[in-house]
């Protein structure tokens, strides 16, 4: 199915490793032309040069996603490059998982306010696109109350929220928002892996928790981002997609 996601362009934060390489990756196979950011500048250069042997159109910078003036200018570079904004995909996390103070300031100013940031700088592109979306993603740990709940838990909660008001708010102006959240996710080098290295149990206990008997891939979850970025989800809007494999046991009602 065509997407109609060809000549679109798109902005993904946390774009080098995991879900936002496979966002990055899978928009621009897509035919969107995509700018992203992650914090180091080698993975980005890495990034940048595997997209261009596969033909993707794609900009990459380093951006401390913390700093709001860095991640602004980013998002104007970006949008004077590509010729505007029709996508915003934020992506980023601290994955601050702890009781601290430290924790819940890490995963405030990464987790949520990168997000409305990165949001507010795009606001006036996205205004002037004919096919304006937002996609925020969160996680399980967002619905359900597990190991992550302290910093990280709360915060992905309020990306839910804020995603979900963005939606009601922004509907007269034709731009959509909806926030996506992943299950465990296990791809090499990240989280997951380290915890299979590092916890044995806690992976053990988290792997058994799934019926499918297995954690996501990151592809599986940039298809639901990139489903909802699509002019195809016209109509979607204001909608938390549960992409867990059916982990979680809540019913959204």
């Amino acid at each position: 199915m065509d997407l109609h996601l060809s000549g679109m362009k798109a902005l993904v934060t946390g774009g080098t490793k995991g879900i936002g390489r496979a966002t990055v990756e899978m928009l621009a196979a897509e035919g969107a032309a995509v700018s992203f950011c992650a914090r180091t500048d080698d993975d980005v250069k890495a990034t940048c040069r595997e997209a261009e042997t596969a033909g993707h159109r794609v900009r990459g910078e380093a951006v401390d996603v913390r700093d709001g003036d860095a991640l602004a200018g980013w998002v104007e570079r970006s949008a004077t490059e590509l010729g505007g904004i029709d996508i915003v995909v934020a992506n980023v996390s601290a994955l601050s998982i702890g009781p601290e103070e430290e924790n819940w300031q890490a995963s405030f100013e990464v987790d949520l306010m990168h997000t409305v940031r990165a949001v507010n700088a795009a606001m006036p592109y996205l205004e002037r696109s004919e096919a304006a979306s937002i996609v925020a993603v969160s996680s399980v740990s967002g619905r359900e109350v597990d190991f992550a709940a302290p910093a990280y838990g709360p915060m992905k909660a309020a990306i839910v929220h804020y995603a979900q008001s963005l939606a009601y708010q922004l509907a007269p102006k034709g731009i959509r928002a909806n926030s996506v959240s992943p299950g465990n996710t296990f791809f090499e080098g990240g989280v997951w892996n380290q915890i299979k290295d590092g916890n044995r149990d806690l992976y053990d206990q988290a792997l058994a928790l799934n019926p499918t008997g297995r954690m996501g891939t990151p592809e599986e979850m940039a298809y639901a981002i990139t489903m909802l970025a699509s002019p195809r989800a016209s109509f979607i809007s204001g909608t938390n997609l549960v992409v867990d494999g059916a982990l979680t046991r809540g019913v959204q009602l």
